[in-house]
């Protein structure tokens, strides 16, 4: 699908073209019905078109569709930095700022960082994903297609292997990593920041070595460096809980938000340590866009349906489902290919491997392509683009769950 005014340089995954979209699935001009486990790249925690989100976008249009808050404050802004400061399970008083999306809080926390420690090295891992901006391209554990042609990046930043019983490196192997760059290519007291994803989005869905990263965190605390965890895509409850941090506990200092924040209107936070957020001066942080208060509003909306209680319950249905699925898939042989399940909770990758061990990069081209043909929508993922990663809203009727699962196992059939 080629269209003469849109920038031939955005790559396409699905050759459609959507009209409507209702919970989990959607609909394209053709009026051919999917199941969607894209979910907007996991932007979708609710679905799509959830009632509470699109009353209130409804109702706060009539009221105020923007103003900038660092001009006048809003009601919207206050009152969701107020919930989400709540919703934050951390033991320290949490701030922090909107921002109009993850890649954005990203930029300001780096900022944030520098300000506070009076450094600027990174360092970030191998696969991480933070955005696409100057300054989060470099953070981003991988090239191509990223990084490619754009030429010097802001820095420095520097990268580590990414610990996780997912992709084989052992906690020992980053920590040995670890204690290389420090002899080798850098003071560790040139250090401003850790980033790092609990759970890997871009990577295949790859859950961080808890063991690691409480060393991280002892690291940090004793070198007076910053930790910040990307839980843009693992948050909300992908993983069954409200932020993936929690599993590994340990608390970050600084946490960027986006995606699944808002029920699909853009939006992203970074929130942490109040000191931490006060530390620039006045004028510092802001933006004309950042805390919309349409945007705020769906947000607001969005925390009122993600209590504990139905975060545990959607993660946990769907998770067990998932698990039974893949386990029946390999008892049942279905594919040469099928390989191992990655991530933790809701938050699943599904590998695809040759006999021989390699990346099924063709296979997965196949899949997605059978797949869609058949009415479900995947999204690829991992160094090699060789991982499905799931990511169907969480409240998904357990019907369609299922049949979207039954797509997944005929289409796995049909690879060669």
């Amino acid at each position: 699908m080629s269209h003469a005014s849109i920038s031939q340089s955005i790559a396409i995954v699905h050759p459609i073209c959507l009209s409507h979209g209702r919970n989990a699935e959607v609909w394209d001009t053709a009026g051919k019905r999917y199941i969607d486990f894209v979910g907007g790249i996991g932007v979708l925690n609710l679905g799509h078109c959830h009632p509470g989100v699109v009353e209130a976008i409804r109702e706060q249009a009539t009221r105020l569709t923007h103003y900038a808050f660092n001009a006048a404050p809003h009601a919207p802004y206050i009152e969701l930095m107020e919930r989400l400061s709540a919703f934050i399970p951390v033991s320290y008083p949490v701030s922090g700022m909107l921002t109009n999306s993850g890649a954005e809080a990203c930029e300001n926390a780096l900022k944030i960082a520098r300000g506070v420690t009076g450094r600027t090295a990174v360092i970030a891992f191998d696969g991480g994903f933070h955005g696409r901006t100057l300054a989060t391209l470099n953070l981003n554990g991988k090239v191509a297609p990223y990084k490619q042609k754009v030429g010097i990046l802001p820095g420095p930043v520097y990268h580590l292997p990414y610990p996780s019983a997912d992709n084989g490196v052992t906690t020992g192997d980053a920590l040995k990593a670890m204690e290389r760059l420090f002899s080798v290519e850098i003071d560790i007291a040139d250090v401003a920041c850790f980033i790092i994803e609990p759970v890997q989005g871009e990577a295949g869905f790859l859950a961080l070595d808890p063991p690691f990263a409480k060393a991280l965190r002892h690291l940090c605390d004793e070198h007076g460096i910053l930790l910040i965890a990307d839980e843009i895509q693992s948050g909300f409850g992908r993983t069954g809980q409200r932020f993936a941090f929690s599993r590994l506990g340990i608390e970050p200092d600084l946490i960027l938000l986006g995606k699944s924040i808002a029920g699909g209107v853009p939006l992203g936070a970074v929130v942490g340590r109040k000191a931490l957020l006060d530390n620039l001066p006045k004028g510092g942080l802001g933006g004309t866009y950042s805390g919309n208060p349409i945007a705020c509003a769906a947000a607001l909306a969005t925390l009122d349906a993600m209590s504990d209680v139905n975060l545990q319950a959607w993660g946990e249905q769907q998770e067990a489902a998932i698990t039974r699925r893949h386990a029946a898939w390999q008892a049942k042989k279905r594919s040469p290919y099928l390989g191992r399940l990655t991530g933790v909770g809701a938050m699943r990758g599904i590998e695809l491997i040759k006999p021989d061990g390699t990346p099924a990069t063709a296979q997965l081209n196949q899949l997605l392509n059978l797949a869609r043909d058949a009415g479900l929508l995947l999204m690829p993922s991992g160094k090699a683009r060789h991982i499905i990663r799931l990511l169907a809203p969480l409240t998904i009727e357990p019907v369609v769950l299922e049949q979207g699962l039954d797509i997944f196992e005929a289409c796995l059939a049909q690879l060669d």
